[in-house]
């Protein structure tokens, strides 16, 4: 949470979690002395950060004050930290989404009591609160026309009637826009939704559901067509006018100063990556910025008018860049951020590929495929999480899933390929897609496109199909289990990060307000303990026990139904770590801990070299690897293998051996160029019969070493 001082001098952020439901702040690192949630400045000229107090949620107003959000009340404390926060007014409820107006004289904030909610006003100057039209809806987002004159605001139904019938997938969920006088308070409807699940407030719009642009319009998100659009509309009410057309969504939108330009990123054109356009709010033609091979996102205006933004691209991770007005003359601004020693070039460019599950949906995915591969091989499915989530052809933009693509690389990087599934109820894809029939608890329709994904491997000619694994996080983590217990037969490992694993608990009946036994059922039915009798593959379970997205208790439930069914699995739990992993180090954890299981489940099936300590760039080690060999053939013994297995991973190398030996024996000026480049040095010629006992021999040498391994 990051956000700037009225005069662009403070910094204002805030550093720790938000509680648990036991008021926990999480504690990763065992802190005996505890943490906390505060806001936090630091001054752009530089120096110490000053702690403001505990809180979140600041919001900074133009005369030097910040609030924040502590324990359900507004707090505030001057920017400067001459004062400690104290709590600015008391008032029921839970109280969040502070705003301060234009001149920092009065503050916007929502009032949450449960089963509806207000937009309040609270002046300082004659310390009183008031309420902007109540009523039995839940109101909130109070936004400031730039002017201060007006509150804008979203006002949804109460909580209550008749409950939905049992099983219903889509609901609509109806909202209205409403402008309030500042001064008098006096509000009304300037629009509404259609009553229909199209027309129903758009849930992955984020801060983008509702902004002022300049001439008293008002801009908003809405999917009523299909696809996450912004439009125009006038404050005083009329026709919306759309200002992102085409069959793609709005994710990151930025305004300029004047409000009269935004900037935003968006799938237009290219739906599997992100790029920028430029659109002014009076509702001109849309421009496109950015374009090509690259991903952007995160947009900011400068006052020149050039746009500031986080890029990148299949090899290189996000970085800050800079673009005139035009689009044109793109530059990095801190091209140090990225260290000399990252191997770009040894990272491999993900192939978009599109495959149809059973029930015709067509589904996109991220191929990444080793570099010089050969022979059959081991492939692993990658879901990501959300499940309101697009994995892209290039890093991602958000922290969690830049991670999971940096994994997707390694794991290419030594010796798999890796298919990304882009599965329904994803983003990206529309609004249909995302919302699909029967998802998730209520028939887990997606998985489908999960078998599609292993469908497709299996016919590829390079992928062995007896050895394809999964994995994922979240709900990437409840169909790698998913996958498990139903099609042990398709799927040979996985590899579970805080999966759900039984959609009929208590948590869900609240979530899904209603007990009905058939709703409770079908999420049963929807969920892997459903089926753990036909688990067979071996699984590695990760959790930290302080998730506060999906409870510790699923991963506890479920290694204790797999222990009953002597289901082989492995556990790597984190004490106090959330559900986004919080230490940088346990990450690292993860991944090594993945990589080396995969090497034991899939790659070691055929004598493959471990790759759990590898490292990029991996060619130069295994080209050392077989020039040693070439030497001294008859003492390639249990010993050398083993120490090759841990110092670098030769599956390229024996790739191109077989290669060679495929060749016509009457070619072998071929067979002594391939094994060259294999090889990497010109030294004497290996003929095809001597390549054969290399191979031959360390296969052998492999193998007895796995099978004493493998002894009780």
């Amino acid at each position: 949470q990051l956000t700037w001082s009225a005069d662009n001098e403070t910094l204002v952020f805030v550093r720790g979690e938000a509680r648990n439901s036991a008021g926990e702040i999480p504690n990763p690192t065992h802190d005996p002395a505890g943490t906390e949630q505060a806001v936090w400045t630091v001054a752009l000229s530089g120096g110490l950060p000053r702690r403001l107090g505990q809180g979140t949620s600041p919001a900074v107003s133009s005369t030097g004050q910040a609030s924040l959000v502590y324990d359900g009340q507004i707090w505030t404390a001057p920017l400067s930290g001459s004062a400690p926060a104290a709590q600015f007014f008391r008032a029921r409820g839970r109280n969040s989404d502070p705003a301060w107006s234009p001149d920092g004289r009065r503050l916007a904030f929502v009032s949450d009591r449960d089963d509806h909610s207000f937009v309040a006003l609270y002046q300082p100057a004659s310390n009183t609160i008031r309420y902007i039209a109540p009523g039995v809806d839940r109101d909130h987002t109070p936004r400031w026309s730039p002017d201060g004159r007006q509150i804008a605001f979203i006002r949804q139904p109460g909580r209550g009637g008749d409950p939905p019938p049992p099983g219903a997938d889509n609901v609509p969920v109806p909202w209205s826009i409403w402008v309030a006088d500042a001064d008098t308070l006096r509000a009304r409807q300037v629009w509404a939704s259609a009553a229909s699940v199209e027309g129903s407030l758009p849930r992955i719009a984020g801060e983008n559901v509702l902004q002022w642009g300049a001439d008293r319009r008002l801009v908003f998100a809405s999917e009523s067509d299909g696809w996450l659009r912004l439009y125009a509309l006038p404050a005083e009410g009329g026709t919306p006018q759309l200002l992102t057309p085409g069959p793609c969504e709005v994710e990151h939108a930025a305004f300029s100063s004047d409000r009269r330009t935004l900037v935003y990123s968006s799938n237009c054109g290219d739906i599997d990556r992100r790029h920028l356009w430029r659109v002014s709010t009076s509702g001109q033609a849309a421009t496109q910025l950015t374009r090509g091979e690259t991903i952007e996102w995160n947009p900011a205006l400068v006052a020149d008018g050039s746009v500031a933004f986080l890029r990148s691209d299949a090899r290189v991770p996000a970085a800050p860049f800079l673009t005139d007005a035009s689009g044109r003359k793109v530059r990095p601004i801190a091209p140090e951020t990225l260290p000399k020693e990252f191997p770009a070039a040894s990272l491999v460019v993900p192939q978009q590929v599109f495959f149809r599950s059973a029930d015709g949906v067509e589904i996109h995915g991220q191929l990444f495929l080793p570099p010089r591969a050969g022979g059959r091989l081991p492939a692993v499915v990658y879901m990501h999480g959300g499940p309101v989530r697009q994995m892209l052809l290039g890093w991602h933009y958000m922290y969690y899933y830049h991670n999971c693509y940096a994994m997707n690389q390694y794991l290419a990087s030594c010796g798999y390929a890796v298919l990304s599934v882009n599965y329904r109820s994803g983003i990206g894809y529309g609004r249909a897609f995302r919302e699909a029939p029967g998802r998730g608890p209520r028939g887990a329709s997606e998985y489908q496109d999960i078998v599609a994904a292993a469908r497709y491997l299996r016919g590829r000619d390079d992928v062995d199909a007896g050895r394809i694994g999964l994995w994922g996080g979240s709900y990437g983590g409840y169909l790698t289990a998913l996958g498990l217990a139903r099609n042990s037969d398709l799927f040979a490992a996985g590899v579970d990060l805080h999966g759900v694993h039984d959609w009929s608990t208590r948590r869900f009946r609240q979530w899904a307000g209603t007990e009905s036994p058939e709703v409770v059922k079908k999420a049963r039915d929807s969920s892997p303990v459903a089926a753990v009798d036909t688990w067979r593959s071996p699984v590695l379970l990760v959790h930290g026990d302080d998730d506060r997205n999906v409870d510790f208790s699923q991963t506890v439930d479920l290694a204790a139904r797999l222990r009953a069914r002597n289901v082989e699995f492995e556990q790597l739990v984190f004490p106090d770590e959330v559900h986004d992993f919080l230490l940088h180090r346990n990450w690292v954890e993860i991944y090594k801990a993945a990589a080396d299981f995969f090497d034991r489940r899939l790659m070691r099936r055929t004598g493959a070299p471990s790759s759990a300590s590898a490292s990029l760039p991996r060619a130069s080690t295994g080209r050392e690897a077989l020039a040693s060999w070439r030497e001294s053939i008859d003492r390639v013994d249990a010993r050398i293998v083993e120490l090759l297995r841990e110092r670098a991973g030769y599956a390229v190398e024996i790739g191109r051996i077989k290669r060679a030996l495929d060749l016509p024996v009457s070619d072998p000026g071929r067979q002594e160029q391939v094994l060259r480049g294999a090889s990497g040095r010109a030294a004497t010629p290996l003929d095809a019969e001597a390549a054969r006992r290399i191979f031959e021999r360390i296969i052998e040498e492999t193998s007895r070493i796995e099978a004493a391994r493998a002894a009780p």
